[in-house]
């Protein structure tokens, strides 16, 4: 009787490239159109298992005085006391605690997302790996992009003001996109080890 033999599950790991690796956001203003902004330096790792996804995971932080709205005085108005009080917590951070495969490279990253001193679980609809590069000095790279929704007073960011017309300044929804380039950083290790 023949036996069936499974591929080996192989965990690898992968550095967030900072200079390749970039948070961007949205929020209505005025309830008319969208204010954008980004944040830039996102460091991490990034542990993939194609075969056995649940044992992949993310950890991922960026600095909040990175951020750029492309307006300095609404720059500082975000980073202020009103907003992300950047000066007492100058880092969002992510970790994963659950991924699941919903489609060809396709994949749902639950996981705490810490700002403003609080942990709220958030889930991304996440895009990638493709296919690992070589760059031209040898690495191997891998991309990776992930959008989630949140509401912004879930993390204590209350600041706004009411419009004459009724709604307010700024709207509650965030919308979050990422988009990341990854260094290998190690040789396959079979098994799922770290």
């Amino acid at each position: 009787m023949a036996t069936l033999t499974t591929p080996e599950s192989v965990t690898t790991t992968w550095n967030i490239d900072p200079v390749h690796s970039v948070a961007e956001f949205k929020v209505k203003h005025m309830m008319i159109s969208n204010v954008k902004g980004s944040l830039s330096g996102l460091v991490g790792v990034l542990t993939l298992n194609e075969a056995e996804p649940a044992r992949s995971s993310v950890q991922a932080t960026i600095d909040l005085n990175t951020l750029s709205t492309g307006d300095a005085q609404r720059d500082g108005h975000i980073k202020s006391a009103d907003f992300f009080d950047a000066a007492k917590y100058p880092e969002m951070a992510f970790q994963s605690t659950a991924v699941k495969r919903t489609g060809e490279g396709e994949y749902q990253v639950t996981g705490d997302l810490t700002m403003h001193g609080v942990t709220k679980s958030v889930t991304f609809a996440v895009e990638g790996p493709g296919a690992a590069s070589k760059d031209p000095w040898g690495n191997t790279r891998v991309g990776v992009s992930a959008t989630a929704k949140i509401n912004r007073k879930d993390f204590g960011l209350t600041w706004n003001k009411m419009l004459e017309t009724g709604g307010a300044l700024v709207g509650d929804e965030v919308t979050i996109s990422i988009d990341i380039e990854a260094i290998h950083k190690a040789t396959p290790m079979a098994g799922g080890g770290a």
